[in-house]
């Protein structure tokens, strides 16, 4: 269906003759008259895709607001001029729509000539947004999604070191997409036809972490039917990437270091040494310089990993790039989504701005996949993702602390709602978050939590 380049859409419950009068006045534009939103609705899908559309305001404003917000979920993108009586202009209700939905407002009785400049003002501007919002609805580096500087600063880095060989640590909080940023710098270097080897390190029993990586002979120990080939040599020719490095267990620390060394591994109950070409990518979300100083993590060790480093940025010091997220995600999985639901609230999507996100892009994804589901409204509202405005006043959320506090409270939080939708099992929590247990365990445990 196509987007029409001269058609407006007249939404109001007293219209009949405004229309037929802008019909008269503006040759050059179509126009389509809706008295209430099933109309509006009825004809968006079988006529019409405009990108303007004009609101004639009576006094009913909250009616209005909430008309166009589910007009705006089906069309997506639409500016609309305020037609309004001058009188009306000087009541609070008006001023604060007018100041809120639209891009410009006309006076009654019409003037043909001003009102056709102002429509193709905002036929050009709605050109512009619609270009612009699917430039950024869609990846548009590194197959991530985000325009803010913080990601701007992260796509550059990338493309900066994506052709180096040496080591890089990727350090993030968790859900941030660390493992996205290891793909990328796979995916845009001349290793890219070659294997990508994800590891978590954390997820390993200590005692299988020597055969998991290096990999075994048969025979090498009771139950050792077949030689098993390590997930190190698996990625040679490509890149291999170790997640959550920080909970790797000390010993095996000095076996790894030696590998990033002389690039040769033995498979254990082996004297064999084989040469292994393959890129190592790290990443962490914990603060190794402090496990070195608790003699947690070798220092050496770190060196050797830290040669280049990238640091991802948390979701709440990249707030531009939340509702770019979250329209990504509700497109990406709009087969999941009830038939009902066309869109966001802009209420849902101030609450998702307002909010810190502690469990970063994978907390939204999940709350943005759960409301697409479960939500019985037409547009998604705070409570559909368990944001409730209550908390908020002058479009912030009120909290009382330090943020080291509120972000902890809000970790608790997310964690134990997580931790009940698994029925208390910590191993399904902890791989619904992306986190090892031991990390899952370490967190409860500084955050005071039971289990």
């Amino acid at each position: 269906m196509k987007v029409s380049q001269r058609e407006v859409l007249l939404f109001g419950q007293q219209s009949a003759v405004l229309a037929e009068e802008l019909g008269r006045l503006l040759p050059g534009w179509r126009v389509v008259m809706a008295r209430n939103v099933a109309e509006a609705l009825t004809c968006l899908g079988h006529t019409i895709r405009p990108m303007i559309g004009l609101v004639h305001i009576g006094r009913l404003v909250t009616e209005l607001q909430d008309a166009l917000e589910d007009i705006c979920a089906v069309v997506g993108v639409m500016e609309w001029i305020a037609l309004v009586e001058r009188d009306l202009l000087g009541t609070v209700p008006v001023c604060k729509f007018i100041s809120d939905h639209c891009y410009d407002f006309h006076t009654l009785p019409l003037d043909a000539p001003r009102l056709a400049m102002t429509l193709g003002h905002a036929h050009g501007r709605a050109e512009l947004r619609i270009r612009n919002s699917y430039q950024h609805i869609h990846p548009n580096q590194f197959n991530m999604v985000g325009s803010s500087p913080a990601m701007q600063k992260l796509f550059a880095s990338i493309d900066k070191i994506r052709g180096s060989e040496a080591p890089v640590l990727v350090h993030g909080e968790s859900g941030t997409g660390k493992e996205l940023v290891a793909r990328a710098l796979h995916q845009n270097s001349h290793r890219a036809d070659g294997p990508f080897v994800a590891v978590n390190c954390g997820a390993i029993p200590a005692h299988l972490v020597q055969t998991e990586l290096f990999g075994h002979e048969k025979g090498a120990f009771t139950g050792a039917h077949q030689r098993k080939i390590g997930l190190i040599e698996a990625a040679d020719g490509g890149t291999i990437f170790l997640d959550e490095i920080g909970d790797l267990p000390h010993d095996m620390q000095v076996n790894l270091l030696r590998f990033l060394q002389e690039k040769i591994i033995e498979r254990v109950g082996s004297v064999q040494r084989i040469r292994v070409d393959v890129r190592v990518v790290a990443a962490t979300h914990v603060d190794l310089e402090r496990a070195i100083s608790e003699k947690r993590f070798r220092e050496d060790l770190y060196y050797r990993l830290n040669v280049l480093r990238l640091n991802v940025p948390p979701l709440r010091e990249r707030c531009e790039d939340i509702e770019l997220l979250a329209r990504w995600c509700f497109e990406e999985f709009s087969l999941e989504k009830s038939s009902k639901v066309y869109g966001f609230s802009n209420k849902a999507l101030q609450a998702m701005r307002a909010y810190s996100w502690p469990g970063n892009v994978r907390e939204l994804i999940n709350l943005v996949r759960s409301a697409m589901v479960m939500s019985e409204h037409r547009l998604i509202r705070p409570e559909d993702l368990g944001l409730a405005m209550t908390g908020m006043r002058d479009d912030r959320w009120i909290e009382v602390g330090t943020l080291d506090k509120v972000r902890g409270r809000m970790e608790r939080d997310y964690i134990q709602q997580v931790l009940e939708m698994n029925k208390k099992n910590v191993s399904a929590t902890a791989k619904q978050l992306g986190l090892s247990r031991s990390t899952l365990y370490r967190m409860m445990m500084k955050l005071k939590m039971n289990y």
